[in-house]
């Protein structure tokens, strides 16, 4: 188990939905936190509900400079969780430029900029936690998700290449890939979701994945096999399952 209590953690994403479930855990363990989301009605609301030690500070992860000012505001930490993220349906038929951009901006360019923002501080000093939320759409391109599927497997990809590289040097780094979460990027969706999740539970296994030392945790089982297993077809066979003419 790691131990959570007394270390700082900056949670970026965390005024709602699974950051602000995943924030009411490591609080309960004993984490000081710093908050972050655009909002800071939201923040407020969100520290409200912490029982331990929280700090809010307003961030537009789009924003270069207010990623920077952020990180020197929320000075020394132990780690750090990527959760901020934005999502629109979309099929390349009906492509919105402004939207696809914000999801590549804030979804995969925006965990990059809180990255360059805290990395070298705990490449310094060979400590720090580091976890990004990625996604199973992150796996292989699906219809209907211009934008978000890119971002999300540009960000899966910036965990591993950290991964690499970190190995050994006292920087931890974790991926998470959740399915469905009930939250209100998900209510944007008219089709089935298989076992979408309340963000409590997501927050519950990411949680107990920070937990270990394991690098990836993709969830929930059985549905998350279907992504991990979808990468060995070969294309004839993933186009025909997951977009037939």
């Amino acid at each position: 188990m790691r131990e959570f209590r007394g270390k700082r953690y900056w949670l970026v994403g965390a005024s709602e939905g699974l950051g602000l479930a995943l924030a009411q855990r490591l609080s309960n363990a004993g984490a000081e936190l710093i908050l972050s989301a655009r909002s800071p009605d939201r923040l407020a609301e969100a520290i409200a509900r912490l029982p331990g030690r929280a700090t809010p500070i307003p961030c537009d992860v789009a924003s270069t400079q207010s990623v920077r000012e952020a990180a020197a505001q929320a000075g020394h930490l132990d780690g750090v969780v990527f959760l901020a993220g934005v999502y629109t349906p979309m099929k390349a038929q009906a492509w919105d430029p402004d939207a696809v951009e914000a999801m590549c901006n804030i979804n995969l360019t925006g965990c990059a900029r809180v990255m360059g923002a805290v990395i070298p501080g705990m490449v310094e000093r060979r400590s720090g936690h580091v976890v990004i939320t990625g996604s199973l759409s992150g796996f292989r391109g699906l219809p209907g998700a211009i934008g978000y599927c890119a971002s999300k497997a540009g960000t899966m990809s910036l965990a591993e290449s950290m991964y690499c590289d970190l190995r050994g040097t006292g920087v931890e780094v974790q991926l998470c890939n959740p399915g469905f979460i009930r939250t209100r990027l998900t209510d944007k969706n008219d089709f089935n979701m298989p076992q979408i999740m309340e963000p409590g539970q997501a927050a519950q296994i990411m949680f107990e994945h920070m937990n270990t030392d394991h690098f990836s945790n993709s969830f929930p089982i059985p549905f998350a096999w279907v992504f991990r297993l979808s990468q060995f077809l070969p294309d004839w066979a993933y186009y025909r399952l997951f977009a037939p003419k």
